[in-house]
């Protein structure tokens, strides 16, 4: 299966490392370059690309806004969004995910990052470093909004399905999970699915968030 990708940032020399690096791959291609947030946004409406590699610093419509019209709240059919900035501000990274972005990446990560970034969003996965989610989840989990109300949503979890919240929220990977489990990862993929289909959440960035926010894990970090 071969990836499509949409690469956004204003930089055109960064676009064109992107663009290199994206097309040496085997199982990517870029269909798609933007200069600003607001072409990003038409070109992956009108492309529908697998992944957004969206800068956050843009003209004319900066990338978390871009995002937020692509993933955030209420977008029927969202993108998976990968931002990447040359900023490390905990701010940043949690007005990306608030806006619907699906992982954050910073631009002096190595290609193989960006590259491993890719597949992981594309998954369907979340791209934090476990550190990083309960960081930013302890600090600004109160501020975000759950997609759904949590009494009947967590009532309607199986007692493993809860569990395997429980791990996804501490940062842990589906093969981490099989393993403290002892189940298989087809198991555990299995279980992740439910559980973003009964809580109407769209990926495990959103199933951390509303772990913590539901009291299901400490935000004591």
């Amino acid at each position: 299966m071969t990836l499509r990708v949409l690469v956004a940032d204003d930089q055109e020399l960064v676009r064109t490392g992107y663009v290199t690096i994206l097309s040496a791959q085997s199982d990517m291609e870029v269909v798609g370059e933007a200069g600003n947030g607001r072409d990003a946004v038409d070109l992956a409406l009108r492309l529908k690309p697998d992944v957004v590699v969206m800068d956050v610093r843009m003209p004319v419509l900066d990338g978390i806004t871009a995002t937020r019209e692509l993933a955030g709240p209420g977008v029927e059919n969202p993108a998976k969004v990968l931002v990447v900035t040359t900023f490390q501000l905990d701010e940043y990274v949690y007005e990306a995910l608030r806006a619907g972005a699906s992982g954050f990446l910073l631009k002096d990560s190595p290609p193989s990052e960006l590259l491993n970034g890719i597949r992981v969003i594309a998954s369907g996965e979340a791209l934090l470093a476990p550190a990083i989610t309960r960081k930013l989840v302890g600090r600004f989990g109160e501020r975000v909004r759950p997609t759904t109300s949590a009494g009947s949503a967590v009532d309607a979890l199986t007692p493993r399905e809860v569990e395997v919240l429980k791990l996804i929220a501490e940062g842990m990977s589906n093969v981490e999970i099989a393993e403290a489990m002892v189940v298989s990862r087809e198991t555990v993929k299995t279980h992740v699915s439910r559980i973003l289909t009964k809580l109407d959440l769209r990926d495990r960035v959103q199933a951390v968030v509303f772990a913590h926010r539901n009291g299901l894990v400490s935000a004591t970090l």
